[in-house]
């Protein structure tokens, strides 16, 4: 009976947050660069992981939604409600962590990747940190498909700031959020880890950087 109790309860948690968010999104101007980055691929028949920080997930999170895309969502409870919101949202929640679950859920993102076209949207430094250092799965699956990694960036004129192991930015509502999606970059299976994690921060780093520069020239 608690079992019962507990997934009605996450599911009416679901619906709440799932209009909550389109409120917050909805109000917003959106100024979204790049889109073409993963456009031209998934046309061209290729798989594509899109790489987010964690802290700033809930944009493309919200900007991709009813797509139809893969996400994913830990194995524990705030996971539970994530996945719940997720499918609501319109995407395919795939379920694990690199703590739990991570090497099924590895294998699940591998065998997905490899049926192009296919996008899977994923947090490299998510969802434990340490923060903006990546982590071994995107590059590995990337490096096993041979999937184009899309890195992104998120701005927003108006945001909450919530603090745990990193920095969680959720948006207000009536402000204006600028996304940009960048340059795809792409791994051979016998190219070195740690060049690898390097040239990922890099492209990263770098998406960041431009969005901010457009900001900066936008707002005077």
């Amino acid at each position: 009976m608690k079992n019962k109790h507990d997934n009605l309860s996450i599911t009416f948690q679901a619906i709440i947050i799932k209009w909550i968010l389109y409120f917050i999104y909805k109000t917003n101007k959106w100024d979204i660069r790049g889109t073409e980055n993963f456009e031209r691929a998934l046309a061209d028949n290729k798989s594509v992981v899109l790489s987010c920080w964690h802290g700033q997930l809930l944009t493309s999170f919200m900007h991709l939604a009813d797509k139809n895309y893969y996400g994913l969502a830990g194995l524990n409870k705030d996971g539970e409600l994530i996945s719940k919101v997720g499918s609501r949202l319109g995407w395919k929640m795939l379920r694990g962590s690199s703590s739990k679950g991570g090497s099924k859920i590895f294998v699940e993102i591998v065998k997905k990747l490899r049926k192009p076209p296919c996008l899977i949207g994923i947090t490299p430094d998510g969802p434990t940190g340490p923060e903006k250092i990546p982590k071994p799965g995107v590059i590995k699956a990337a490096q096993k498909t041979g999937a184009l990694i899309i890195p992104i960036s998120s701005i927003s004129t108006k945001h909450w700031k919530i603090k745990n192991w990193h920095t969680f930015f959720l948006e207000k509502p009536f402000g204006k959020i600028f996304l940009q999606y960048g340059n795809p970059i792409q791994f051979n299976l016998d190219d070195d880890f740690e060049i690898c994690k390097e040239a990922l921060s890099q492209a990263m780093d770098d998406v960041e950087n431009r969005n901010k520069n457009y900001v900066k020239n936008i707002i005077k």
